[in-house]
């Protein structure tokens, strides 16, 4: 059996931004007081998740150059160009060290996302990538180097363009958009002790009134109604599936091509050979 357990995150006001609040919100789960985090948390329940409280970049910009909205490019290879402002990439990001889950070694970097698939790290402004005739749109966002996307407005850039002849429909790029992010892959030794769990939105927020991301952990489901990275502790070694949903205030899925997605990922210990 599914269960179903609700995470409310109360609105903060200026003063206590990414500071605590909490309490009891439902008789299913309890939101805990910590020091840097809203934790989850259920005896019955195997994985827990808390938020991420992260140094933020708010001038960070991210611009495409190419390739240009609504082009028509012939099959091949289409080279991505994108400017960055106020942001560096490959540096480690300032608490990085102290973060206690999985970085990456080169830095930070953009997460780019072609067709709802699974990201490619691109650690320099250019990118080279081989396109079949087809209709493509392209996320990328900045990344902090252990792949916590930037969530505010000028730190991403969508795009929708074409190669080729295709038949493929159009996407509207104005109605609301969920992109999976992270987790991906394999995770090892310590590694598997917190893993990130984000996505992106675009042309919609979360709230306990309006939309929110519903996510299904080993068949354990979560209703997120804040926009927020969240550690997940309590998986398993091995397989674990990760479903992310964008469902309006009544659990429908909101209709779009990237708003219902699972991944699999894998955990393995140190010594697994």
């Amino acid at each position: 059996m599914i269960r179903k357990f609700l995470i409310y995150i109360p609105a903060l006001s200026i003063a206590t931004f990414f500071l605590n609040c909490g309490g009891k919100q439902s008789s299913e789960k309890d939101i805990v007081n910590g020091n840097d985090t809203n934790d989850i948390v259920d005896s019955d329940h195997q994985v827990s998740l808390s938020e991420v409280m992260s140094p933020q970049f708010p001038d960070a910009v991210l611009e495409m150059n190419e390739p240009l909205e609504g082009t028509n490019y012939d099959p091949g290879a289409i080279e991505f160009h994108f400017n960055i402002k106020n942001y560096q990439l490959t540096n480690q990001t300032l608490d990085a060290d102290t973060k206690q889950c999985a970085n990456s070694g080169k830095g930070q970097h953009i997460h780019f996302i072609l067709n709802g698939s699974p990201y490619k790290a691109l650690y320099e402004p250019v990118y080279e990538a081989e396109l079949d005739a087809g209709n493509y749109v392209m996320l990328s966002f900045l990344s902090r180097s252990y792949h916590e996307s930037l969530k505010h407005y000028g730190a991403y850039v969508i795009s929708q363009f074409s190669v080729g002849e295709t038949e493929s429909e159009q996407v509207d790029l104005t109605a609301p958009h969920m992109f999976y992010s992270r987790p991906k892959g394999e995770y090892k030794g310590h590694d598997t002790e917190r893993v990130i769990l984000d996505f992106y939105l675009v042309n919609t927020d979360l709230s306990p009134e309006g939309n929110k991301v519903r996510a299904t952990i080993n068949g354990e489901q979560f209703l997120i109604d804040k926009w927020a990275p969240y550690f997940m502790e309590g998986l398993p070694m091995g397989e674990s599936t990760i479903r992310l949903e964008l469902v309006d205030n009544e659990g429908n899925i909101i209709d779009g091509p990237f708003n219902n997605v699972e991944r699999t990922i894998s955990l393995v210990p140190d010594d697994a050979t």
